[in-house]
């Protein structure tokens, strides 16, 4: 039997689901039960009733898909399979933060510790945060963490007045230019620049759209010629599923080492012993899941 036999064999033998997102490699998605950005991945995580959840992700989401399924056991086949972005404010700074601006609601990116959900009003993923920010007063000032790109963007797609942590993703921050885009244009210019809203402003600036990856998927299937400003990983899908379509990456090295930690062996390894289970301390995931139940409720 391939490796790719033996998992899925055992995900029928234990009626286990197995969850990918987006930014997996293509070997890991064309296994897994579903696929998606991360608002999609919880939505789907909360609605299995798989007793048994193994999430592709990094830890933060997988995380999420625990507080929002307790009944399931969610595996994370790299353990270490963390996100900088995450790690860039401690519950303990965001304590800090709400005290220098007592009253303004906190709206905490996905991109986070459970800890940091916890002591959130409301979670939001880059492809609801303007309707998130939305769902409040347009009086109201709000604070948002911990990434300071969705946060800029959201705040003008929304009308409202957000004061942002500086945090970012490195891949978003630092993998796009616009020299890059410059000459892609010169080579291709009759193709759309779609962009994540974790990336810098003068990529934002410069998309024809700008989208989850979730949102880039759907553009995809009905839309050729496009240069893709995320994670690689992401645009060699796109180019899996749609190999007649002209796509290109806006930089083929900006790739996830954490979402890279993730492969068929370690799949297969936390299938077999189930290992590598993650937990939330209940105190922590009582909190946490009302931010993360308030964001699903404005997304319907």
């Amino acid at each position: 039997m391939t490796i790719a036999e033996k998992i899925n064999a055992l995900r029928i033998q234990k009626k286990a689901v197995i969850l990918a997102h987006n930014y997996q490699a293509v070997a890991i998605q064309d296994l897994a039960d579903h696929r998606g950005d991360s608002l999609q991945l919880s939505i789907l995580a909360q609605q299995s009733k798989a007793k048994l959840i193994v999430f592709c992700g990094v830890r933060f989401m997988a995380e999420t898909a625990a507080m929002l399924n307790p009944e399931a056991k969610v595996l994370l086949p790299a353990q270490d399979a963390g996100c900088p972005m995450a790690d860039m404010i401690t519950v303990e700074q965001l304590r800090l933060f709400k005290a220098q601006h007592p009253g303004a609601p906190v709206i905490c990116y996905v991109n986070s510790s459970a800890a940091v959900k916890a002591e959130s009003d409301v979670c939001c993923t880059s492809s609801n945060a303007v309707k998130v920010m939305q769902s409040f007063p347009a009086s109201q000032t709000l604070l948002f963490v911990p990434d300071v790109h969705l946060a800029t963007w959201a705040a003008k797609r929304s009308g409202r007045k957000v004061i942002a942590w500086e945090g970012y993703c490195p891949i978003h921050e630092w993998g796009f230019e616009t020299s890059q885009l410059k000459r892609l244009r010169q080579k291709y210019p009759d193709y759309t620049l779609l962009a994540h809203p974790e990336c810098d402003d003068d990529i934002v600036e410069a998309a024809g759209h700008v989208l989850s990856t979730g949102g880039m998927l759907e553009y995809t299937k009905k839309h050729d010629k496009l240069i893709i400003a995320t994670e690689a990983t992401f645009t060699d899908y796109l180019k899996h599923i749609y190999p007649e379509k002209q796509i290109v990456a806006l930089n083929t090295r900006a790739r996830c080492k954490n979402m890279a930690k993730i492969d068929l062996h370690n799949l297969l390894e936390s299938l077999e012993k189930e290992q590598f289970e993650v937990q939330v301390p209940p105190e922590i995931a009582a909190k946490a899941l009302k931010s993360l139940q308030r964001m699903l409720e404005i997304s319907r």
